[in-house]
């Protein structure tokens, strides 16, 4: 039988280029949201996940020249735009955890096709 994963016991965090965001519980999580992040985020998570920014931005249907004037504007992303960003964090850290902190292995294994969703990537449902 299915547990379900206890957040309590982890304290989060994402790394963006102008801040680290560190979060405990959910509620702590929807405060961060609703402040915003910064763009930048979306940078590092294109290096966190080693892909392109050109693919993240269209996770975010968001134009490269949108990212660039926003970034450079030291803009916050809005409120979805910012869930997505730690719950991908989340993501990121957990699957790590299931992979025996093998960060690298998880990262593969969210690109390759499974069948289990159909044939499609892992990385392919982030949105």
């Amino acid at each position: 039988m299915p547990t379900e994963y206890d957040m309590s016991s982890h304290t989060w965090s994402f790394a963006a280029e102008s801040a680290v965001f560190e979060w405990k519980s959910p509620m702590e999580r929807v405060l961060i949201i609703r402040k915003g992040i910064p763009y930048d985020a979306i940078d590092a998570l294109s290096k966190k996940l080693h892909k392109p920014i050109k693919s993240l931005l269209q996770l975010f249907h968001m134009a490269q020249t949108t990212y660039n004037k926003k970034k450079s504007e030291h803009a916050l992303l809005d409120s979805k735009e910012s869930e997505l960003i730690l719950l991908i964090a989340e993501l990121i850290a957990y699957g790590a955890e299931v992979f025996n902190h093998e960060e690298p292995k998880f990262l593969r294994w969210l690109k390759k096709p499974n069948l289990s969703l159909g044939g499609h990537a892992p990385e392919s449902f982030f949105d």
